[in-house]
């Protein structure tokens, strides 16, 4: 006979992101330990756990040895809240009360102060009757109880105390005693882990995983997270294989004719593809032109832009014909400058997958891949991590358009990370030289999902627009960047003045 698993009821941890790694919070009745460093938000985590059981009509009880209420409200009111939906019981001058008898005395004060601070937070839960608790800090327990024995006696007397009047109990832990605490770990029925880290340039990152959720199935790894006014916002760790939806099979077209023909038709949905090419070549052009053709038809699209400032972006799609500023106060195009430095590659694609599940965006641009390049700490972590973001997009039906800038202008070219293999199109952009000028060739090298061009095509971008030539059938070497031009200079591209066309 076969077994169905009934699933623990379980309390809000008063996060979303934090309930959706838990599976839904936190199994009630039970004690959890919060680990992290100073600084981590610890604190913050524990406040909107109380806040989201008043919320729902549930008393609380912050117990705090190591900070005072008014430290409390100080971090409340940097987060514009009021903290009167639970109750603080003070304990944070018994440290010191500690330190001044043992100066006084001959006898030891450790056990006296250790039963009374013991006594009074009996008392309060007694009266209190709270179903959310927080115990701040372990710290401060185990320097009353002195001994690791004493601690854990203690510790598992007020474990059952707690069980036995139905309460979820919070203990947060700063790692400050200089012990690791294996101990307290095998006591509680669940333990998360706090960590913050400062790369060599931008903003601090943080992060969260749980190390232990006894019975209860969670998303393990890493989850990138951030303190911002109004509380800690967590993003789950992103994870393909759990999003599916049905699409359309229908390529979708590039907006330009000739540039569909090289990829026999247009971009098949639920498919990736990847602008490569020194810098200049115009890879920001054609993925905001996919962007544009999109919301043009009705569809909406997304562009993250890591290289390139908004207003500089949008006078540059007018100078060449692309109506990107009307779609965008349409609604039907969302553009967002991404600063690598302050954004963590979690909260990026919590971004992403907003634009998708939320606002409805079949088209996703991600212009460049040097920029995100700077978000990750490790090249191999970024192939990793894109191939996810990648994975998820496709199987949701997105089209993705991604650009990455090449390190040289003609000749050999050096790419800072190899992500052609995770593309499901490549076009390669090239310069090369004729007749004394500079021109642009283009060639669909890749398409994982059909057939495509084989031939290499100059391209002009100007007021008109992006036009693509006839392939340049008549030049051996256009992609070493100087060419051996065999027929007739008539057949390159030319302005409206019939003129040769500039770069």
């Amino acid at each position: 006979m076969t077994i169905t698993p009934t699933p623990a009821p379980r309390c809000s941890t008063g996060i979303e992101g934090l309930d959706l790694i838990l599976g839904g919070g936190y199994p009630l009745h039970r004690f959890y330990l919060i680990q992290g460093d100073p600084g981590v938000g610890k604190t913050t985590l524990a406040l909107q756990f109380l806040r989201g059981g008043a919320a729902c009509g549930e008393r609380g009880l912050y117990i705090t040895l190591s900070e005072t209420r008014a430290e409390l409200l100080g971090v409340a009111q940097s987060h514009g809240w009021d903290l009167n939906g639970f109750e603080i019981l003070d304990l944070s001058t018994i440290e010191q009360q500690l330190l001044d008898e043992q100066q006084n005395t001959v006898f030891p004060a450790a056990e006296v102060e250790l039963n009374q601070t013991i006594g009074s937070i009996l008392e309060r839960v007694e009266a209190a009757r709270p179903t959310r608790i927080v115990f701040d800090s372990m710290s401060e327990m185990r320097l009353l109880a002195q001994s690791s024995l004493r601690f854990r006696r203690q510790m598992l007397a007020l474990k059952q105390h707690f069980i036995d009047r139905s309460c979820s109990v919070l203990f947060l832990d700063d790692n400050t005693s200089g012990e690791s605490d294996r101990n307290m770990q095998s006591l509680v029925h669940g333990v998360i882990q706090l960590e913050q880290m400062t790369p060599e340039y931008g903003n601090e990152r943080r992060r969260l995983r749980v190390v232990k959720m006894r019975g209860a199935p969670f998303a393990g790894g890493w989850h990138d997270y951030a303190i911002e006014t109004g509380g800690m916002r967590i993003f789950p760790r992103l994870v393909a294989a759990q999003h599916h939806r049905r699409f359309a099979d229908a390529p979708l077209s590039t907006g330009n004719p000739r540039l569909d023909s090289m990829v026999a038709g247009g971009l098949d949905r639920g498919t990736s593809t990847l602008f490569i090419g020194p810098a200049g070549t115009g890879k920001s052009s054609f993925a905001a032109l996919i962007a544009t053709a999109a919301a043009e038809r009705g569809e909406k699209a997304a562009i993250w832009t890591f290289d390139e400032s908004l207003k500089t972006m949008l006078k540059r799609m007018r100078a060449i014909a692309v109506p990107l500023a009307k779609h965008i106060d349409a609604g039907r195009i969302h553009l967002q400058q991404i600063d690598p430095a302050e954004l963590s590659p979690g909260q990026f694609a919590h971004l992403v997958r907003e634009s998708v599940e939320v606002k409805g965006a079949s088209v996703v641009v991600i212009d460049s891949l040097n920029g995100y390049l700077t978000a990750m700490a490790e090249s191999r972590q970024l192939a990793l991590q894109l191939h996810e973001l990648l994975a998820y997009l496709s199987q949701l039906g997105v089209v993705t358009v991604l650009t990455l800038a090449q390190h040289g202008m003609v000749g050999a070219m050096q790419t800072p990370i190899d992500v052609t293999y995770i593309a499901d199109t490549v076009f390669l952009l090239r310069y090369f030289e004729h007749a004394g000028q500079v021109k642009r060739a283009i060639s669909a090298v890749k398409k994982r999902s059909g057939g495509h061009e084989r031939e290499i095509r100059e391209y002009r971008i100007g007021d008109t627009g992006i036009d693509l030539g006839e392939p340049l059938r008549e030049f051996h070497g256009v992609l070493t960047g100087v060419p051996t031009f065999h027929g007739d200079r008539d057949a390159m591209l030319r302005d409206a003045a019939g003129r040769d066309a500039k770069p």
